[in-house]
């Protein structure tokens, strides 16, 4: 596993395996072989000081340090549990202050339109965060050039993920209690940042 490189953002490769890997670690707790990956992941970026360095290298580091049942621990406390979660992973919640509301519907509409739906097997609704990493993996590297294109790739990080990300990745920073998903929290956000910071030159 390697460090992401914000020194080109036009990897495409890179920029897929980043928001796979950010689907993964948000929709469930990291696995055995997972958290091994993380654990002997290489922590010095191709360029030196680019802007993902730091927080990745500060991602491993906790993957190192922490139990992989403490990490999952951490998981359920933050975003699991009966009721409302410590931390909600949902972009309703951000935008309209409730679940299930009208950016969920904009956001199904949107899917529909490129010719995507939700698993019928995923508990979640489309507008979990680890969600909206996958949908940006298939836009990105899709075969289909029709749908998987900077175009589409631009309209719905603007429209369903970058209004509201952020926040969600303050949340989690600020939670005493979490460790592992702050570090994640702060190289999500370092990464949203790159990919708005892309997009704007595509404008």
């Amino acid at each position: 596993m390697s460090p992401p490189s914000d020194a080109s953002w036009d990897e495409e490769t890179a920029r897929a395996e980043l928001y796979g890997l950010l689907s993964r670690l948000y929709y469930a707790p990291p696995d055995a072989d997972l958290m091994a990956q993380l654990r002997v992941a290489v922590t010095e970026a191709p360029a030196s000081g680019g802007f993902l360095e730091e927080p990745w290298r500060a991602l491993v580091a906790a993957a190192r340090d922490i139990l992989p049942q403490s990490v999952a621990d951490e998981y359920e406390l933050l975003f699991g549990g009966v009721g409302k979660p410590e931390v909600y992973l949902y972009g309703s919640h951000y935008l309209s202050g409730f679940l299930n509301e009208k950016p969920l519907a904009h956001l199904r509409t949107t899917l529909a339109e490129l010719g995507l739906e939700r698993d019928p097997s995923m508990p979640e609704t489309e507008d979990h965060f680890a969600y909206l990493c996958e949908v940006m993996r298939y836009l990105i590297a899709g075969d289909d050039v029709a749908v998987a294109n900077l175009t589409h790739q631009r309209d719905f990080f603007a429209q369903h993920m970058q209004p509201w990300a952020v926040a969600m990745c303050d949340a989690i920073a600020g939670h005493s209690q979490a460790r592992f998903y702050a570090a994640l929290a702060e190289l999500t956000r370092a990464f949203l940042e790159v990919e708005s910071q892309g997009f704007d030159m595509l404008v």
